[in-house]
């Protein structure tokens, strides 16, 4: 696991909260619990498969001095969501901050239907078994990419497609909700960012077609990687809600975003 990223918040602004970070065992996940353990949040690591992963990730915020507990769940099982808020809820009393940085779709021998599954229909799944856990007045983050917030008026490569179009589902599907989450003064924030260098995602991208990260970034000017990103999603947490509900990083020129963010 990379160090520590240097720390966005205010050390002990976080004491007394909760958060949990889905597909926290690696990469942007683990970076955003490290951030948020720094600033005194108790923090549960989600992961889906890998036990040690993720244990090394809350071996590290235990070194926060903040409470933190592993918690397996696959994000399209209702029993194992059901589980993973009950243990939210039973060690920390609810949860203050949801991060819902957990997707997919790229990965082979799942199904056709996979990611529409994982970044739609189990990203709702997840709202709504975390609502009852939810503090009032917390906050909600989910995690997208460009390429995917803005498929309505900017194509991507072929090989994501798929999964650009499910999480622009899934991000239209919490956005029906904001208006339900502000009657307990429950905040939902989109991030936003381009590809994130240093990604699995970024990583199968660049295998199924060679030299796209590259150009991507040669594109952008820059391309932020796992720490940077982690910043700001780790920021979004307790900043002012934005415009729209929707913090963009990084560069956001050729993708249309003249024509709106929400």
């Amino acid at each position: 696991m990379s160090e520590t990223p240097t720390a966005p918040l205010e050390p002990g602004s976080l004491t007394g909260r909760s958060a949990l970070v889905t597909g926290s065992s690696r990469g942007i996940g683990a970076a955003t619990v490290a951030l948020l353990a720094a600033a005194g949040a108790n923090v549960i690591v989600n992961y889906r498969a890998k036990a040690p992963r993720a244990e090394k990730v809350v071996a590290a915020a235990l070194e926060q001095g903040v409470e933190a507990i592993a918690v397996q769940a696959d994000l399209t099982d209702a029993a194992s969501l059901a589980t993973m808020f009950e243990a939210a809820r039973a060690r920390f009393g609810g949860l203050d901050v949801l991060v819902m940085n957990a997707s997919g779709g790229m990965e082979s021998g799942m199904g056709e239907d996979y990611a529409m599954r994982l970044n739609r229909d189990a990203q709702v799944a997840l709202l709504e078994a975390a609502i009852p856990v939810l503090a009032d007045g917390a906050r909600v983050v989910f995690v997208t990419s460009h390429q995917a917030h803005f498929i309505r008026t900017t194509p991507t490569m072929p090989e994501y497609e798929a999964v650009a179009l499910s999480k622009r589902a899934g991000e239209d599907a919490l956005r029906d909700r904001i208006p339900a989450l502000a009657e307990r003064g429950i905040e939902l924030v989109v991030v936003s960012g381009d590809m994130i260098e240093g990604t699995i995602t970024a990583k199968l991208l660049e295998r199924a077609n060679p030299g796209a990260i590259a150009s991507r970034r040669e594109d952008a000017g820059k391309l932020y990687n796992v720490e940077e990103f982690a910043r700001e999603v780790a920021l979004a947490a307790v900043e002012p809600v934005p415009a729209a509900n929707t913090r963009l990083v990084g560069d956001v020129e050729g993708f249309g975003a003249a024509e709106g963010t929400a």
